[in-house]
């Protein structure tokens, strides 16, 4: 029974969305960016230096990745810590009236009083706090904010999402690097959004579609604003 309950567990999604969105992000993030400043820069300066612009798009946006997502989850993870010690202060301050808070939870989700009395009462001998932190606030621990791993995973994702523009203009061996890029930019999107998919349990065409076209649509305006300047002269 317990071998059942843990198979049908690792079939959930949830415990992915600590990093998963992180890794999405910075991998959509690193293909588009990239990708975008490179053909805004070929389509504004043709003969500029390809090679180095996207390397310093990867470095920089990697880091602004890594720093700004720690510190958005770092923002989440003190609220978390916050209303944490928020509960402890209530447990120890109104025990009584906390354990009839958590009886009024167990009702409005459909147990008959006198259960969910005997429920929380339970609760509250084995783990008072675990239990409002749960049952009260919804905070588990698969889904718990951990900054410096959604931190390390933007990172990562980033570059790795980069990288893949890039070696597009490095080994496409004609004078339009642009379709290098596009051409290795949009497999690249076609396989973060079958990894998302995958990993999310989602519709693998709907998400597949989605990633291409908001990228596809990201190097269009880029290559137009390029285009622009590079016909203004500026």
């Amino acid at each position: 029974m317990i071998e059942d309950v843990y198979v049908r567990n690792r079939h959930h999604k949830t415990h992915n969305a600590g990093w998963l969105r992180a890794a999405v992000l910075g991998a959509n993030d690193g293909l588009v960016a990239t990708a975008s400043l490179m053909i805004g820069v070929a389509a504004a300066a043709p003969t500029a230096g390809l090679t180095v612009t996207g390397i310093a798009a990867i470095a920089a946006g990697a880091m602004s990745m890594a720093v700004g997502e720690y510190i958005s989850v770092q923002s989440q993870s003190d609220i978390e810590e916050s209303d944490r010690q928020m509960e402890i202060e209530h447990l120890k301050l109104d025990p009584v009236g906390e354990e009839e808070e958590l009886t009024q939870i167990y009702i409005e989700r459909g147990l008959p009083r006198e259960l969910a009395a005997q429920v929380s009462r339970i609760m509250h001998e084995k783990d008072a706090l675990e239990a409002h932190l749960r049952d009260e606030l919804g905070q588990f621990e698969h889904t718990k904010a951990r900054p410096v791993q959604a931190s390390i995973a933007s990172a990562i994702a980033y570059t790795s999402g980069g990288v893949i523009p890039l070696f597009g203009a490095l080994l496409w061996n004609t004078t339009s690097k642009s379709v290098g890029i596009i051409t290795f930019t949009l497999v690249g999107l076609s396989l973060t959004g079958a990894i998302s998919s995958k990993l999310s349990g989602s519709g693998m065409a709907k998400t597949i579609l989605r990633v291409v076209i908001g990228g596809s649509l990201g190097m269009a305006i880029t290559a137009g604003i390029g285009g622009l300047v590079h016909l203004s002269g500026i």
